[in-house]
This record gives C-alpha cells, sequence and structure tokens, in this order.
C-alpha cells in the first residue's frame, strides 16, 4: 500500500512523501533519497520501494526541500540540510514503530544517506546507488563562467530537468565539509554499493573506489550496461531485486519469493 504523507524539517517546511507499507506488521524501514534536482518520483527509487515493501519493509521515499512537492526553496539547498531532512525522516519511521532502520540514496541522494548514516547511530545499513566518493568538490563541476558569476554574484544559475534553478555559495561552502571517501572508510554498518557500468555521469570506477576505501564494509552489485539513472525497466528489476534481498540479509529475514512481471510497475 503506498500513502502520500507529509512532515516537517527543522525549518518547518512541509516534506512530501510517499511510504509504503507491507501488508504485515514490518521487519523494519528504509529511507530511500533521491538525486539532485530529481524528486521521490524516480523510476528506480520508485520500484527499490516497492520491492522492499513486498519483502515486509516499510519503505519512504521522499522529496528532499526545493525539490518535488515539498515546500522550501531550491536555492536553500546544501548537503547538511538535506542530511537533516533524511534524520527528519527516520525519526518519522521510528515513531510509526519501525524496529530496524536502513537507509538508501541515488547519486546526491546517497551522499546524503552516508552523510546521515555516519551521524545517526540507528541506522543498521546503508545502500548507495550511482554515487560517488571522490571529487566531490561541486565547485570543480562548474563552467569556468559559472565560477565567475558565483564569485561575483554569491550565486549561480543553470538550468536541470526543465527547470531553471540557482545554487548559493553556502551550498558549495557545506559541500566542502563533506568528505565522502573519509565517510566511507570510518563506515562502521554495512554497505550496498550499485552502479551501473556505463553511467554517464558519475564513472563506475567511484563505485571500484568505495570498495577501496572499506572492503571490509562495502559490498558492491556492478549494473552490465546500465546508465546513471538505471532507466532501463530490465535494470530496474534486477537493482530493486538486488537491495531487497541485501537489506532482508542485514536485517536478518528471508527474502521472499520473487513477484510475477505482471504484478511489477514499469
Amino acid at each position: 500500500m503506498e500513502q502520500q504523507i507529509q512532515f516537517d524539517n527543522r525549518l518547518g517546511e512541509i516534506l512530501a512523501g510517499t511510504l509504503h507499507q507491507p501488508e504485515r506488521t514490518p521487519v523494519g524501514a528504509v529511507i530511500a533519497g533521491h538525486c539532485f534536482t530529481c524528486s521521490r518520483h524516480t523510476g528506480v527509487l520508485r520500484r527499490i520501494c516497492s520491492e522492499l515493501c513486498h519483502a515486509g519493509f516499510m519503505a519512504l521515499r521522499f522529496d528532499f526541500s526545493g525539490n518535488g512537492q515539498s515546500q522550501g526553496q531550491f536555492e536553500q539547498s546544501t548537503w547538511s540540510k538535506q542530511a537533516l531532512e533524511m534524520e527528519a525522516a527516520i525519526a518519522l519511521a521510528q515513531e510509526k514503530g519501525a524496529p530496524w532502520i536502513g537507509l538508501a540514496g541515488h547519486s546526491l541522494g546517497a551522499a546524503i544517506a552516508l552523510i546521515a548514516a555516519r551521524r545517526m547511530n540507528v541506522v543498521s545499513a546503508l545502500c548507495r546507488v550511482a554515487g560517488r566518493v571522490s571529487g566531490t568538490r561541486p565547485m570543480h563541476f562548474l563552467t569556468s563562467s559559472q565560477q565567475q558569476a558565483l564569485a561575483q554574484t554569491g550565486q549561480v544559475g543553470f538550468t536541470s530537468r526543465g527547470r531553471a534553478l540557482t545554487l548559493k555559495q553556502d551550498f558549495f561552502d557545506d559541500a566542502e565539509r563533506h568528505d565522502l571517501t573519509a565517510a566511507t572508510r570510518s563506515l562502521r554498518v554495512p554497505m550496498l554499493v550499485v552502479h551501473g557500468d556505463r553511467d554517464e555521469i558519475i564513472p563506475v570506477a567511484e563505485a571500484h573506489l568505495a570498495k577501496a576505501a572499506n572492503p571490509a564494509m562495502v559490498e558492491l552489485s556492478i549494473v552490465a550496461g546500465g546508465d546513471h539513472m538505471l532507466a532501463a525497466p530490465d535494470h530496474q528489476r534486477q537493482v530493486a531485486r538486488t537491495v531487497a534481498a541485501w537489506f532482508c540479509r542485514q536485517a536478518g529475514v528471508p527474502a521472499p519469493p520473487g513477484r510475477d512481471d505482471a504484478h511489477r510497475q514499469t
């Protein structure tokens, strides 16, 4: 069952979410964060949460502030703010009685999930999909003219997914404070890293860097032919099954039998 919900971040902004509730008592909860400029309706997140629900987990995917149907201004986004919003989602799952907590995230959402997992000792497992661990300084991904505009005005404009968006200097200053390689190295909970080997945005080498940073805690799942959004239906099915089965192992519960494709989302 899918339920559209709302909850507040620490600034009182209302965040929009979709809660997947299993028919039986949940074995735990998994909170899922979306990619940069995306929303909770990204195909791979929908598929993962649906499969997790089938496996007996409560699954919550939500829009970070300034994205999707959530309140707030995109230009006020920072990594730290989004990590606090993921922590608010964790608190909501706990209020609903979840006995076990896992986190998941796609692309930038993977970075936010990692930051939140290290700060919240209630998190027992983490899955990062198409995430980066090195070269995490967003300033380096701006063109020279964008860097000049940022230096002169304290903000930079760009277009993404049909939206004209703005980021302020705070976003870049805050991102500089987060070292994802160090965070991966010091992680003390299991982490599944899922990555397409044809990712055109974040190279698959990033997945192998994560494994090298913490081989005892990191498990890899490389999707042959997968792009950054894992847009192909077959890739989404593969990823969802892999992620759900992995979270089942971490929570110590049996994975359910596969569902017939006729009952799956497309």
